[in-house]
């Protein structure tokens, strides 16, 4: 059914909405994504989306679903400490790929069933262990607080998306001009570290995941 203008909305759908959405924020971010623009991007007039989507935050929880629907959910057949340590592999690539997400992905308050369901499989493993329960609670936060933060650490890294690419031009252009008077911790770790072949900043993602399951595992032999 053909609109004024030439504009259609044959075929639109709440799942088409929320993935052009999903694409749009990839592009744009989060705060410029408005109906019209999203709108826009479909190729549909604004209020062709109310037919199917209430607002921008009915949007947003949808969009939300959509990058939890792209987390690996613990596998009940694994070790608790590797099924944990995959699913925190899982949605810190699922944040590589939608950083508008990080700040947002515990913030809604009309979970749909895809985020209920997969925090529902994240407790069914972590609730497995037998841990005391205020240790799974601890667990839960502090892995996840790890990985939205490391998400965030690496969106916000100075030399651009590729975090394992070289980073000798983007350390010279930060260190050069400070003083080794007053900057010689700084100036020994970058050149004696950073700037040596093969660092990459990624690779301590996985030394403080084992940080955090270390430290859950000794509370727990402790309380136990």
């Amino acid at each position: 059914m053909a609109s004024t203008g030439g504009r259609s909305r044959a075929g639109l759908d709440r799942d088409r909405i929320i993935d052009g959405a999903v694409e749009l924020a990839d592009d744009i971010g989060l705060d410029p994504l408005t109906i019209r623009r999203l709108a826009d991007h479909l190729g549909v007039r604004p209020m062709s989306l109310y037919h199917y989507v209430t607002s921008k935050d009915d949007i947003v929880d949808g969009m939300v679903g959509r990058v939890f629907d792209e987390i690996e959910r613990p596998d009940p057949t694994a070790p608790w400490r590797d099924a944990i340590a995959d699913r925190a592999r899982s949605l810190r690539a699922a944040l590589r790929r939608h950083p508008w997400a990080i700040p947002i992905m515990e913030s809604r308050r009309t979970p749909g069933a895809d985020i209920l369901d997969h925090h529902e499989a994240m407790l069914a493993t972590w609730i497995g262990t037998g841990f005391p329960l205020p240790i799974i609670a601890h667990g839960i936060a502090v892995v996840d607080a790890f990985v939205y933060g490391f998400a965030l650490q690496e969106a916000a890294l100075p030399f651009g998306d590729d975090a394992s690419g070289d980073l000798t031009e983007a350390s010279e252009q930060i260190v050069v001009p400070l003083s080794p008077e007053r900057y010689p911790s700084l100036l020994r770790f970058t050149a004696e570290h950073v700037m040596q072949p093969g660092y990459d900043f990624a690779d301590s993602f996985e030394a403080g995941l084992d940080f955090v399951l270390d430290g859950v595992e000794r509370s727990a032999a402790r309380t136990g």
